[in-house]
């Protein structure tokens, strides 16, 4: 019979447990357990309800306990095991923590006597613990607080190359002497100063007279190795993590340093090379080879790196009469590196120059391609050296442009446009092409004589200075390419130019055209006379960065301000403006006043002193200011010259002084200031700025109301560049100028009269003088008086700024048409 034992529910299924089940017994009798779901679990049930056996009633509670026991026992195991495993716990830690110090015999005790650790919550107090509570004094312990390590700084380098480890490509170290540094190293530095980055000039002895602009390390020494391992020592404490290569050269060879950067361009730089002229040593006796020193050696910084540890064995265990050779030795012993003439499959070339010879006679082959060239005798052979291998460089400039120009014009003839895409000149940028009318670029006419576009206006003035050879290079520049394109067959003589054109293209250059009449001759020798047009271009050459000197806007500006009889109106608006800008924003400026009196002005100071009024507002700004001070100069003249003021007020300050000469209508304020420091560099640049100046009021707001502020459009004003008053410039560029006027002065007095400041440094200083327009310096109309002692041209421009200053075109032309109808009506 089949009779299904238990069913019970197990995770959402019914587990029926059976023995001899009929749709389960197919595969013997076995018992086996079938998941199956309540509904079919009840109907097995039922089919089989009827074939069940009754069992006894003890075995039936039996089964029921052995099934309840199934499933709760793992609960009781688990909760007694817990139970027991903690009472055990529990006895160890009391054990251990005995506090009469005898059961337990590894209790640990503080440095104090005390126990260390805390009585437990749970446990229960004995009679010694109730008595060692009732003997515990609590004491109080400071706080300390825990300081803080100071935060480590982070170093940053100064320059981001520094930071990812970038290092120059080149260094060259010129091997000089004392004897020998005036003369053939003044001529290295000319030929390859200007070409490389770096170059020092590695002497033993220092001249007194050390030559300007060349970098000389002298080592106090005239002995030979000891110099070369100074050289060495010195290029890896100061630039071995800066450069790659290091080329060391004498000061007898002439270097072609465009081969030289060439050369180290396309070398590894994870190579430890040596690389020179290889040279057997003295007596064959050491196997390898060095470098011969006369051509120069190229040095990789992985050698370099190597051999540092070893250069003081080097010079103490090293003995050699020659340099070159007791680096190759050291070099050898110590990187087991010997000196190559190829690397990589490139060749270090070098020509040894004969006695007496001619450079511009050698056409040897070895000749052209060399990078170094040695022994040079004298400065001359140096130069004449460079100007050949110049020559040469330049050939192969021009030659690989035609080739360029030629590939170019293949390439336009299938282009979408034809020919007529690619520009002339073929590789100069197309010319400008204008928007509208206003952008249309207007041509200057000239003759070999005249030109008929003058600065100042004239219709027609003599063509000379540099126009003048501008013109004439580029009719001899004509001339040749004209005799280069029709040679042999025929040649050019220019008679006369006809007609010359030239405008600047902003975007290619110079343009010009001509029209010149020739003689052509043929070969037969019959001439006869033509008239030819020629275009030229002088393209605009690649943009570089010129260095300049380095400045701050940290300087202190003394802020000038000169003061005649007509000016006292303007200072109270000056003062107002200037204290707004300066004293409350605490800018680092000084203002100075300076009074003109007139020789009867003078006189009458102590009784009617004309600028007292003007003395009472610096003494009321001082007393509202505490932290500012307001010097005032006084000067007596008949003829107000800026010479002669500055004469004086460049004695009453230091050499470092700025100045910012200016004009009580002028206002001042922070931006402007800046600017006057950057633009103002010591010993190199002066600066002139272009100042706005407001149209005069009557004119320009005609029957309106004056507005309050005035904006920067062309109904307000115009930039004055007539006005050269306003200056920025330091004290000892001034005094060094001055000094060169002594000879003129004492030959002409006068011209401290007919001189400004600006044609002063202009003529004088040789110095940078940077004019340019400053949006910041804001000046309100005033009608100047012009002096008429001064020179013609400063009297002119005077005159001239007036004039201008009192209204655009069209105001002054509505002025006029207005006068004229009142005057028929």
């Amino acid at each position: 019979m089949d009779v299904i034992t238990w069913c019970k529910q197990t995770e959402g299924l019914w587990l029926c447990s059976s023995s001899h089940f009929p749709a389960f017994n197919q595969a013997g009798r076995s018992q086996l357990a079938a998941t199956l779901t309540p509904e079919a679990c009840l109907d097995a049930f039922e089919a089989t309800r009827d074939c069940q056996q009754e069992e006894p009633t003890h075995k039936m509670r039996f089964s029921a306990f052995i099934s309840i026991l199934r499933s709760v026992g793992p609960v009781v195991i688990g909760i007694s095991l817990g139970f027991t495993l903690s009472l055990l716990s529990v006895s160890w830690t009391e054990e251990a923590c005995s506090l009469d110090g005898k059961e337990g015999e590894d209790v640990t005790v503080g440095q104090d006597g005390q126990l260390k650790g805390a009585r437990k919550p749970n446990s229960i107090s004995t009679i010694n613990d109730v008595e060692s509570e009732e003997d515990f004094e609590p004491r109080i312990v400071p706080y300390k607080q825990v300081q803080q390590s100071a935060p480590k700084k982070v170093f940053r380098a100064k320059y981001i190359s520094t930071e990812l480890g970038m290092r120059e490509r080149l260094l060259v170290g010129v091997l000089t002497s004392k004897n020998t540094i005036n003369t053939l190293g003044v001529a290295v530095n000319r030929t390859i100063g200007h070409h490389l980055d770096t170059v020092i000039f590695f002497t033993g002895m220092r001249n007194r007279k050390v030559p300007h602009g060349m970098f000389v390390i002298s080592h106090g020494d005239e002995r030979q190795i000891w110099n070369m391992f100074q050289n060495i020592k010195y290029i890896l404490d100061h630039y071995i993590n800066e450069y790659d290569w290091f080329y060391l050269v004498q000061d007898d060879a002439y270097t072609e340093a465009d081969r030289i950067k060439a050369l180290v361009d396309h070398l590894s730089i994870d190579r430890e090379l040596y690389m020179g002229s290889p040279e057997e040593f003295i007596g064959g006796e050491m196997e390898g080879k060095y470098c011969y020193g006369g051509f120069g050696y190229l040095l990789s910084r992985t050698l370099l790196l190597r051999l540092q540890p070893f250069l003081e064995n080097c010079r103490n265990d090293i003995l050699s009469s020659r340099p070159d050779e007791w680096l190759g030795r050291c070099i050898i012993d110590y990187t087991n590196t010997n000196c190559v003439s190829e690397s990589q499959g490139l060749q270090y070339h070098h020509y040894e120059l004969g006695k007496n010879s001619d450079p511009t006679k050698e056409q040897s082959e070895p000749f052209k391609k060399a990078l170094t060239v040695h022994p040079v005798s004298d400065p001359e052979q140096m130069y004449k050296l460079h100007r050949y291998f110049t020559e040469i460089e330049l050939q192969k400039t021009y030659d690989e442009i035609a080739k360029l120009q030629a590939e170019i014009k293949n390439v336009s003839v299938v282009a979408f446009d034809g020919n007529r895409s690619s520009q002339w000149p073929v590789g100069i940028n197309p010319p400008f092409e204008p928007k509208s009318r206003f952008e249309v670029l207007k041509w200057e006419y000239f003759t070999e004589e005249e030109i008929y576009s003058c600065i100042d206006g004239a219709p027609k003035c003599e063509l000379q200075g540099i126009d003048r050879l501008d013109v004439a290079d580029v009719i001899d520049v004509a001339m040749i390419e004209l005799n280069k394109k029709y040679k042999p067959v025929l040649h050019l003589k220019k008679q006369q130019l006809i007609n010359g054109y030239r405008r600047f293209d902003p975007v290619r250059g110079m343009e010009y055209t001509l029209d010149l009449q020739l003689e052509v001759v043929n070969q037969k020798g019959h001439s006869r006379s033509v008239t030819k047009r020629v275009h030229l271009v002088r393209p605009l050459s690649r943009i570089e960065i010129i260095p300049m000197p380095y400045v701050t806007e940290a300087t202190r500006i003394h802020i000038i301000i000169p003061l005649t009889l007509q000016d006292r109106s303007y200072v109270d608006h000056f003062l107002e403006v200037f204290a707004s800008n300066a004293f409350e924003t605490s800018e680092n400026a000084i203002l100075t006043f300076l009074f003109i009196y007139d020789p009867v002005e003078a006189q009458q100071v102590n009784q009617n002193d004309i600028f007292a009024s003007v003395k009472t507002q610096i003494n009321t700004y001082e007393r509202k200011y505490p932290a500012v001070k307001i010097p005032w100069i006084s000067v007596k003249t008949e003829t107000p010259s800026q010479i002669k003021f500055m004469d004086i007020i460049s004695k009453k300050h230091p050499v470092d002084s700025l100045f910012f000469l200016a004009n009580v209508n002028t206002n001042v304020n922070s931006e402007f200031l800046n600017r006057c420091r950057m633009n103002s560099i010591n010993n190199w640049q002066v600066f002139f700025p272009i100042h706005f100046q407001d149209f005069n009021p009557d004119v320009a707001y005609h029957n309106q109301q004056h507005p309050a502020t005035v904006d920067l459009i062309k109904d307000a004003g115009h930039f004055d560049r007539l006005s050269f008053d306003e200056a920025c410039f330091y004290n000892s560029d001034y005094m060094a100028t001055r000094t060169r006027m002594v000879a003129d002065v004492q030959d002409n007095e006068e011209i401290l009269e007919t001189l400004d400041i600006f044609d002063m440094f202009l003529k004088y200083s040789g110095l940078h003088v940077f004019r340019a327009v400053e949006p910041s310096l804001h000046q309100q109309y005033s009608f100047q008086a012009c002096n008429p002692r001064l020179s013609e041209d400063i009297y002119h421009r005077c005159v001239q700024s007036n004039l201008e200053g009192l209204g655009s075109r069209s105001q002054l032309a509505m002025l006029l048409f207005e006068q004229e109808q009142g005057n028929s009506t």
